[in-house]
């Protein structure tokens, strides 16, 4: 099978220098990593990594087994792509006027994001969603003036039942 990209979930023991670890995994091996999110579980001694990247059957089963080997590293799972919730969090800050600030909250309120900042020379929005859905309101905010953009990469969680557990 060729390239695709795929979601790797990790449970990792939440302390320092795991993220070091895991990534330079990455690096040694040459495989490059797209997307990287990394936060706390239910359980403060573990941390929760998404890592998305691209690769074939054979770098994805490569990336799995290098990662299970590491000692800080406590389940590692390929998601499912139908089994999955990928969801990335935006943030973009445009430059308007007032004239402009109704049509931008229609765009708000059209894409399902929020008003975080506002002031008279500039508007902050957040959105969460899908990748596409959010390249999309940024391509429709290209028309304004962007002034600042940052995006988390996707995170992932099982549906329903499906789900990283620590064994």
């Amino acid at each position: 099978m060729g390239n695709e990209q795929f979601v790797v979930s990790l449970l990792v023991a939440n302390h320092a220098g795991v993220l070091t670890r895991v990534s330079s995994l990455f690096s040694r091996r040459a495989f490059n990593i797209d997307s990287l999110t990394v936060g706390e579980t239910e359980n403060p001694e573990l941390s929760r990594m998404t890592i998305v990247s691209w690769g074939d059957d054979y770098m994805k089963d490569q990336i799995v087994k290098q990662l299970q080997k590491l000692q800080d590293v406590k389940k590692v799972q390929l998601m499912k792509k139908e089994k999955t919730i990928l969801r990335e969090l935006l943030m973009i800050k445009i430059a308007i006027d007032k004239e402009q600030l109704p049509e931008v909250k229609e765009a708000v309120a059209t894409y399902r994001a929020s008003i975080v900042d506002l002031s008279p020379e500039a508007i902050t929005i957040e959105i969460t969603g899908e990748t596409p859905k959010l390249n999309a309101f940024v391509d429709y905010m290209r028309q304004y003036k962007i002034i600042e953009m940052t995006r988390t990469g996707p995170t992932a969680m099982g549906r329903g039942m499906y789900c990283l557990e620590n064994d």
